[in-house]
Formats: C-alpha cells, structure tokens, sequence
C-alpha cells in the first residue's frame, strides 16, 4: 500500500476532491466521482439546458416522469423542507433568479446589477410526487431549485461509489464544503478543515479538526454572493437572500445531506439555529458577523495556539 493522494478539479460550479489512503487506488476513486458527478449535473442543474430539472421546471403545470436520481434528489429536497419546518425549500427557484443568481458562479460572478426583485415562495408543500409512476408535478409558476441538498447527495453517492472501486482504501470526497467519507479511515482519522471558504488558505480563520467516519457540511453567506447583502441562501418566509446573525455554519451528521440541510436551515433559522441543531443532536459550529464562534451539541473546542 502507498500512502494517501489526492485529486482536485473543478465540477458542479466549485471544486471537488478525492482522497485515498491507499495511493494506488486514487485514478479508480476518481474516476467513480466524477462519474457520479456527471449524473447529478445532468439530472438536476438549474444552469443546463439539457438538464432534467430544467425540463421539469418547463413543463410545470403537468406531472412529469423522471429519471430514478432527480426523483431521490426531490424526495431528498421535501424531506429536508419537512424537517426544517420549510427553513430550506426548494421552491426557491425563482426567487433566486430574481435576486440575481440566475447563472452558475463558474461562469463567472454574479454582478450586482442583475439584482431585480423578490419573489413570493410558493413552499414545498405544492411539489406533488407519485412513487408509483416516478413523476413530479410542479403547479404553474414553480420552479425548483436543488442545489445546496442535490450537491451534498452527490457528495454521498460519489463517497460510497468511490470506495466501491477502491476496495480496502478509505476515501474522502469534498464537494465544495460539503465532504463525506466512507471506508477505513486512515490512522488517527481525516484531518478536516471548516473555515468560511472551502478554498482558504490553512492559516485564514477557522478550526482544524478529525473526524473517523460520516460527513460535514458547511454553508456560508460569504462566498456565493453579489453586491453588498446578496448572497445564495434565500430564505423562504421572505424570497430574499436570508438575513442571518451567522455568516457560516459547519455540522457533522451521519450523511452528507444531513448534515448540508441542518447548515443551511441553520443560516435561515438566525437566532434560534443554536437550539434546533442541541435538540436534534447535531453538532456544530457557527459563526457570527463578527467572527465569534459558537459550538453546540459537542462539536470539538478549539486548541488556541499559546
């Protein structure tokens, strides 16, 4: 066995990496991600046109069948707007495209003049889904967006397939933030690091810490954003860019979207995030506008340097 490596490139509008204990195994572990990547980019990108959510969000008004991956996706996303209490919704399509974010980050940013208006959620509870037939319904006017829960979903799918081609060797997929393991972990675990930016440097703000087996998530408003209050975390009781006492969020959960749904819901949630994620167990860490942090739910302190 050779020791761990790690690949990095560009997907899904951030960066996306795999990690392997055995060496050997990383083109295998590599190429298994990104095969899983393709497919969620194909089922369930709001910037492709070929995409099949944007064919669903054409033919709102109709139920339409899909793929088995984009309906786990909208299963996935009502799941994360029932256990939010609608914190995190994805009828927030529209609302997104009028607040500006009507393009993929990779295309380049987001300029703060193409800020228009705020739209009205509808809520989760208008997406109708029939398992029988594999369909979704969206009512006229509903446009789906699934990005922050399908991103974390590929994260678990591209962890599992990724230590199913590398047999024996541990893996550790990071999708922009949103990281999952699976397989033996190396010795001592896998050093992580949460910051407000996945790709800051080592010694910007933030915590390093291990974890043994699971996933992380964080959501920020720091990074995805345009202009001076615009940023990617709408927050559905107002159709405008969620205006949060916390500027990041990180929470490790058993999956990967677990733990993506309670960071997101927790930027939306402001005040009363800290309470929601202690009683659901979820441990986390937030920080506020002023770069004091909180932890909750037995999240790890931080070792200040002397």
């Amino acid at each position: 066995m050779t020791g761990p490596r790690t690949a990095r490139w560009a997907a899904l509008g951030t960066t996306a990496s795999v990690v392997v204990c055995d060496g050997r195994a990383l083109g295998r572990a590599r190429a298994a991600v990104q095969a899983q990547l393709a497919a969620i980019d194909a089922a369930c990108s709001r910037f492709r046109q070929d995409s099949e959510l944007t064919r669903l969000n054409a033919a709102a008004g109709a139920p339409v069948a899909v793929s088995a991956l984009l309906f786990e996706a909208v299963l996935v996303a009502l799941r994360a707007a029932e256990l939010t209490g609608g914190a995190v919704d994805p009828t927030i399509g529209e609302a997104l495209v009028l607040a500006g974010y009507d393009r993929d980050f990779a295309a380049g940013p987001v300029e703060p003049s193409r800020r228009l208006a705020v739209a009205r959620v509808p809520g989760w509870k208008a997406v109708r889904v029939d398992r029988r037939t594999r369909s979704v319904a969206l009512p006229r006017g509903v446009r789906l967006d699934l990005g922050a829960t399908a991103k974390a979903l590929a994260a678990d799918h591209a962890a599992a397939a990724a230590a199913a081609a590398a047999p024996g060797s541990g893996v550790m997929v990071n999708l922009g933030g949103d990281l999952a393991v699976a397989g033996p972990p190396p010795d001592g675990g896998w050093r992580v690091r949460v910051s407000d930016d996945h790709r800051a440097p080592a010694d910007a703000p933030g915590q390093s810490l291990t974890i043994g087996a699971g996933a992380l998530a964080t959501s920020s408003t720091t990074v995805r954003r345009w202009g001076r209050t615009a940023h990617h975390i709408i927050d559905p009781r107002t159709g405008a860019p969620a205006v949060s006492r916390w500027r990041t969020v990180s929470v490790a959960a058993a999956c990967c979207v677990d733990a993506n749904i309670a960071s997101t819901a927790a930027i939306v949630m402001g005040d009363d995030a800290p309470a929601w994620l202690a009683s659901r167990e979820l441990p986390a860490r937030l920080v506020d506008g002023d770069g004091v942090v909180r932890t909750v739910a037995g999240w790890p302190a931080e070792v200040l340097a002397a």
